[in-house]
């Protein structure tokens, strides 16, 4: 969407943007545009996608403030709590790129598990140097993005059937080539080995910071375990890619012509196109994103757990679906923000974590994803109403 005021150039409209007020009209030639008028700080506070998430962050921890156990809200119980939030994190950055571009990718969770097998067939069968294999398999997923982009593109059929089908064909291949390699079981082992002497592996495994934990801990600030190591051993590996991630993909949409694209792409493909905006590329580019994004959460439980399997990533892609849209995200496409994706998949890490802190079944766990689902949809669907004047 764009909107271009008479005599000045072509000003995207970005969710929360504050445009230049417009000149002062003659008296009795009538008022400014009302969309270009200053906003103050507060009505652009609330204009941005993520506030219902951050809102939800807020009430959640509410809850548990009153119900779960306290070593929650310890360094431990914190940490424990932002490594599955990253590894959702990570694919729930990516899916709001491609939600504000207009489209969805519902084989991201299968790629997860499809990666592992690539990833194990390069460092384990072919015996290649982990950095290489973690290359060659990223390559793998660019270029399974790059089908879906094509396809969605060349057939003119939504993304939700393409990338549904993509769901079963790389689950099963997950499932038929894990077989193949391993003699007939699902699960593939030796990872830990066989990266143990690389000098990339902490890039991808383990934790960041170890030395200021254990200066903290050997001061009294941590506690330690009965062998002496700190029960805070370090920032997860996971959590400093998701932080990276989401403060790279937010700067790339706020402050970089690429993601005006992305706005224009999925606000309004036709007008986008007629200004000169290269959406075919755009779309495929964030198809290849989300498969990459997933095919980086599959490397990194893959070193950290030493084993893959075919059944991991199950479900994941809806969870993905349902953070980027808490965070703000509109099915429709055009909206959103990664940071609210951000918020949305601590809210996830808060809740699956927390439950067990409490006295409450974990199953219900599944009961609150349909629930914030819907609240979200609700809640920025009239967002959405209110910020662009529909009724």
């Amino acid at each position: 969407m764009s909107i271009e005021p008479s005599g000045g150039p072509l000003l995207a409209a970005r969710p929360g943007a504050v445009l230049p007020p417009a000149p002062r009209a003659p008296d009795g030639a009538g008022t400014p545009d009302e969309r270009l008028r200053h906003s103050s700080l507060l009505v652009r506070a609330m204009r941005r996608p993520e506030l219902g998430a951050i809102g939800g962050l807020v009430l959640v921890g509410i809850f548990f403030a009153f119900t779960a156990d306290r070593s929650m809200f310890s360094l431990n119980g914190g940490l424990a709590i932002m490594n599955p939030s990253a590894q959702l994190g990570i694919m729930a950055v990516a899916v709001a790129l491609l939600m504000i571009g207009g489209e969805f990718d519902l084989s991201i969770g299968s790629m997860v598990a499809f990666s592992g097998l690539a990833f194990g067939i390069f460092l384990l069968q072919w015996h290649l140097p982990l950095l290489l294999s973690i290359l060659l398999t990223l390559v793998v997923a660019a270029i399974v993005g790059t089908i879906n982009g094509q396809l969605v593109i060349w057939t003119r059929l939504p993304s939700f059937i393409v990338t549904l089908a993509f769901f079963f064909i790389l689950r099963g291949l997950s499932l038929v080539g894990l077989k193949a390699v391993t003699g007939g079981t699902t699960q593939l082992r030796g990872f830990t080995e066989a990266a143990s002497d690389s000098i990339f592996t902490p890039l991808f495994s383990g934790f960041a910071f170890g030395g200021p934990f254990r200066w903290a801990a050997h001061h009294g600030l941590i506690a330690l375990l009965p062998d002496g190591t700190p029960a805070a051993p370090g920032i997860p590996i996971a959590v400093m890619w998701f932080v990276g991630l989401t403060a790279l993909s937010t700067w790339c949409l706020l402050k970089t012509k690429l993601g005006n694209w992305i706005f224009a792409s999925g606000g309004d493909p036709r007008a986008a196109r007629n200004s000169g905006v290269p959406v075919d590329q755009v779309k495929t580019g964030l198809f290849i994103l989300t498969a990459c994004a997933a095919a980086l959460v599959g490397i990194l439980t893959v070193l950290d757990a030493g084993s893959t399997d075919a059944m991991r990533g199950t479900q994941k892609e809806f969870q993905a679906v349902i953070a980027a849209v808490i965070g703000g995200c509109l099915l429709t496409g055009g909206y959103g923000s990664t940071l609210g994706a951000f918020f949305g998949a601590i809210i996830f890490g808060v809740v699956s974590i927390g439950l067990s802190y409490t006295t409450f079944d974990s199953d219900w766990f599944q009961v609150f994803l349909g629930v914030m689902l819907l609240i979200a949809v609700i809640f920025n669907n009239n967002l959405r109403r209110k910020v662009t004047g529909e009724r």
